[in-house]
């Protein structure tokens, strides 16, 4: 079967797959996909998809979803806007082709579908659906429906657009407001890859934390080597990630949104760092090299030794690297960029600063929920990528259970859409088309 879909030459960058290809793929599946024998008492129920050839990747979506143009695309795959026009709505679908064949990837996967099904808050993006599996490809990829915004943080940085000290405060709130309810869950959630690129902004400046894959949920069985696999942006990186601490905290995430605030206010990266030894040393040439005790706490005595031997310079001083900012922006910058994170303001503490004076309020800065950690097991248990694949089914399994819950409650979970048979739109693959264009 792929060797024929892959025969099929697609006929523009981006469009649905005619008529007669469709055809053919549907002969082929049909010969080549041995249907699964079903009981009497649960008759199939037909989904009725669309196929688009998006950038020469086959996209195979429910017929309600309209696929308008493509918006991101990187080693986690591509995502396109499109309409839902059930609910109405512009939406955001990202394809993962090839989910499983990785487990560090799928577990990653995993960790943020669970945590944003878990997640309700206005400035955390908001998963809406995952579509189920669709057989013709064997259930290798997966269709995450999620919010759509205009753009990321680090595009409007890097745009001529000016900022005022208004926008720089709202953007700063809102990013706080979205960690202050990750940091106050129960137990505790950290981001770990905070950075303008994972902050997704619409026109009118709301903005949503996004990319959910590196984060972690403090319980207290994680082991040290739960904690390793972190590979965030480097300009980003807390010290005590970057000098290999035993354990580090949430007050990863605050360093990071002091980064952040910086890059706003001076529109390129603070410590554009080419290595980990070149970052700490502009770490340490702008807010002084650590204290002594603080450097003990590095264990690695080759990192201890280097950064002991780097010259304690006088700090710089945010005021003089900033003057046109607001002072007080700068005073934040101070109490966030603390090489100890023992010494690092709080969430709940930034919120309350002078500097957001003007829109901190309390009693709309809502703490995080009770998560459950048996649901995040499978951080500290080696599962088989036929566990792992059983697991995301289940998270899709969520967003299907009302309309289907009852006809299927009977059957294997490790399967639950056995059942569910599918066609494609007669009348919607005609000649190849860019559909955005049909929405203008």
């Amino acid at each position: 079967m792929a060797s024929t879909v892959a025969a099929i030459p697609p006929p523009s960058d981006f469009g649905l797959i005619s008529d007669d290809d469709e055809k053919t793929i549907e002969k082929t599946i049909e010969h080549d996909t041995p249907r699964a024998p079903r009981s009497p008492a649960t008759p199939a129920v037909t989904r009725e998809l669309k196929r688009y050839n998006v950038m020469g990747i086959r996209f195979d979506v429910d017929v309600r979803y309209d696929v308008l143009d493509v918006v991101g695309q990187g080693a986690y795959g591509v995502v396109c806007a499109a309409h839902d026009s059930v609910a109405g709505e512009a939406v955001a679908i990202k394809k993962i082709s090839n989910a499983f064949e990785h487990a560090t990837y799928t577990k990653r996967t995993l960790r943020e579908i669970r945590l944003l099904r878990l997640l309700r808050h206005d400035n955390i993006i908001w998963l809406k659906n995952i579509l189920p599996p669709v057989k013709a490809d064997g259930f290798r990829d997966l269709y995450i429906i999620s919010d759509l915004l205009e753009t990321d943080l680090s595009s409007v940085i890097k745009s001529p657009q000016p900022l005022s000290d208004e926008h720089v405060q709202f953007f700063i709130y809102q990013v706080l407001r979205g960690v202050k309810y990750l940091h106050t869950s129960t137990p505790a959630i950290t981001h770990r890859d905070l950075k303008p690129r994972n902050l997704l902004v619409n026109s009118n400046c709301d903005l949503k934390l996004c990319d959910f894959g590196l984060a972690r949920v403090d319980v207290q069985s994680a082991s040290r080597v739960a904690m390793t696999d972190y590979v965030a942006t480097r300009w980003y990186r807390a010290p005590e990630i970057i000098t290999g601490w035993v354990e580090y905290t949430k007050a990863v995430d605050l360093w990071a949104v002091g980064c952040i605030l910086a890059e706003l206010l001076g529109r390129k990266p603070l410590w554009p760092g080419s290595d980990s030894q070149h970052q700490l040393e502009l770490i340490c040439q702008c807010v002084g090299r650590p204290s002594v005790d603080t450097i003990e706490k590095i264990q690695t005595p080759e990192i201890r030794d280097f950064v002991a031997a780097i010259p304690d310079s006088t700090p710089v001083g945010f005021r003089a690297l900033y003057p046109a900012a607001n002072p007080l922006a700068c005073d934040l910058l101070t109490d966030l960029l603390v090489f100890d994170p023992a010494d690092r303001i709080g969430a709940c503490q930034v919120l309350a600063h002078p500097y957001l004076a003007q829109l901190h309020y309390p009693d709309d800065e809502p703490a995080g929920p009770r998560i459950p950690v048996e649901a995040f097991a499978f951080e500290t248990t080696e599962l088989t990528a036929a566990q792992l694949k059983t697991e995301v089914l289940r998270e899709i399994w969520h967003y299907h259970w009302p309309e289907a819950g009852k006809r299927l409650h009977r059957r294997d979970p490790s399967e639950p859409f056995g059942d569910l048979a599918e066609t494609y739109a007669a009348g919607s693959l005609g000649s190849p088309v860019e559909p955005a264009a049909k929405h203008r």
